[in-house]
């Protein structure tokens, strides 16, 4: 067997991958060392612009199959067979934390996945929460900002973390979901998935219904406490890549029970909470539960840098029989999740392996820019209409169309009868068990406590009394007994 020759990325053979060319023996470099020069080049843009947020993250390939018939409420063509099976890529990823921070700790955690469908790949883009701590993308760099290093300290402060949640009230739900005890899960393999948004799913007949994805953990959910969690980020910063990797090599494959929860569409207008509201959930007593399918991770990337960290994902990319919803987070976040990857990755970065269709391909006249692939040319036109068999549209939408009346301008959204910034995050407080309250109030007490200013202090402990009066009284209790000390 013959040995491989070490090139340079022209394909020249290298003749020496041990010295730098010099001006004699022990002189200064020389410039016309080609090889030196490409090797230290390459080297500095190794690394792309890592995600403003959900930058540090972990993932798998595997399928998704379906086991219930929900023909009924969508023509998604991967959803059309019961047992019929979709290649699936998912990202799991901490929020607000750079690339070098450490996975075991208080955060959300993404949960992105891509299905690599017949009609083209479908993104769904969550969360391991139901719910978000905003409901307009128009405050989300503000709350992004808020949640990030500081520009002057460097590094997260409660100020700035706390204010931005004074003047949120909006807030108060996801706030309690993430002091509570699924704010640090054990591993990616032990939490649960949501679409978190709503979305609209479409039938054969054209009727359009509403529905919220629940991804359901078979490992079940497993959490680590403030204390646990903060002595394994100091032991192993990689501790939940570390666990997937090695779970998924030694054929424990993870997988996930997916649930939806379907509204008609026309019960959205008279529905008690907005059902487009991202800082609420619809209760399983309106909508229950119902089965679909089942997800299942079995195959590690080969190369986390080139797969894990170039997946691009946007909730844009859609397929027949399923579209957006009115969510106005979801809404903004149609055009920020694609416009995001076209920064960090380039125009072309749906060639890439991981981004790239799999079940089909892409034909469209999207054409050159940095980093083309496609050598179009000759009687390939880049226009359409064309006289040449050039790929033409269809015709039929992906989805239903959604009802807009009024005028354009600067809204709030409408209020439903049951609708505030309080009551569900009360409700779920009062679902916790005593040791879960407990934990709650500690973990809420232990970073308010270390506000600056009284004043913000004093609109959080508003919104835990307006939340639930025992909640707000525990909470003022537990901060000014650190404040004290």
């Amino acid at each position: 067997m013959s040995k491989r020759v070490l090139t340079t990325e022209s394909g020249a053979p290298v003749a020496d991958n041990q010295n730098s060319a010099t001006a004699g023996v022990g002189g200064p470099l020389l410039l016309q060392d080609q090889h030196l020069l490409e090797k230290l080049a390459r080297f500095n843009r190794e690394r792309i612009p890592e995600r403003v947020v959900h930058a540090r993250g972990s993932g798998a390939y595997g399928y998704f199959e379906v086991t219930d018939d929900v023909t009924a409420y969508t023509s998604a063509d991967f959803l059309n067979t019961v047992g019929k099976r979709t290649e699936t890529f998912l990202r799991f990823s901490t929020v607000a934390d750079s690339l070098g921070g450490a996975d075991a700790v208080r955060d959300p955690r993404g949960f992105a996945l891509k299905f690599y469908t017949e009609d083209g790949n479908y993104d769904l883009v969550g969360n391991n929460t139901p719910v978000f701590f905003i409901k307009d993308p128009l405050k989300f760099p503000d709350f992004i900002h808020s949640q990030k290093r500081d520009p002057f300290t460097g590094k997260q402060e409660p100020d700035n973390v706390w204010d931005f949640w004074a003047h949120a009230p909006e807030a108060t739900h996801q706030v309690t979901w993430l002091m509570g005890d699924r704010g640090i899960p054990a591993s990616y393999r032990h939490m649960n998935g949501y679409g978190s948004h709503t979305y609209q799913w479409t039938n054969e007949a054209g009727e359009a219904f509403f529905v919220k994805y629940h991804f359901k953990t078979n490992q079940g959910v497993r959490s680590l406490s403030s204390e646990q969690g903060a002595e394994l980020a100091g032991k192993d910063a990689n501790s939940h890549q570390t666990d997937l990797v090695q779970a998924i090599e030694r054929g424990v494959n993870p997988s996930w029970t997916l649930h939806v929860q379907i509204m008609p569409a026309a019960d959205a207008a008279n529905y008690r909470f907005n059902p487009f509201d991202l800082t609420k959930v619809w209760p399983h007593s309106d909508y229950p539960l119902q089965r679909v399918g089942r997800l299942v991770l079995d195959r590690n990337p080969d190369n986390v840098f080139a797969e894990v960290e170039q997946a691009a994902f946007s909730p844009n990319n859609f397929v027949p029989g399923i579209g957006p919803s009115p969510d106005k987070m979801l809404q903004g976040r149609l055009f920020a999740y694609a416009d995001a990857q076209r920064y960090r990755l380039g125009v072309n970065h749906t060639l890439l392996p991981v981004n790239a269709p799999k079940a089909t391909k892409a034909d469209n006249y999207g054409r050159d820019g940095l980093m083309a692939a496609n050598a179009y040319g000759r009687d390939r036109k880049n226009y359409e209409p064309n006289s040449y068999d050039g790929p033409a549209e269809t015709g039929q939408p992906l989805s239903a169309p959604l009802s807009v009346v009024g005028h354009t301008g600067t809204h709030e959204a409408p209020l439903h009868t049951k609708d505030d910034d309080f009551f569900q995050a009360g409700e779920l407080y009062r679902l916790m068990s005593a040791e879960e309250q407990a934990r709650l109030v500690a973990n809420i007490a232990g970073g308010l406590s270390q506000v600056s200013r009284d004043d913000v202090i004093e609109k959080n402990l508003a919104h835990f009394h307006a939340a639930d009066t025992e909640y707000g009284k525990r909470v003022e209790e537990a901060v000014r007994a650190l404040r004290e000390d």
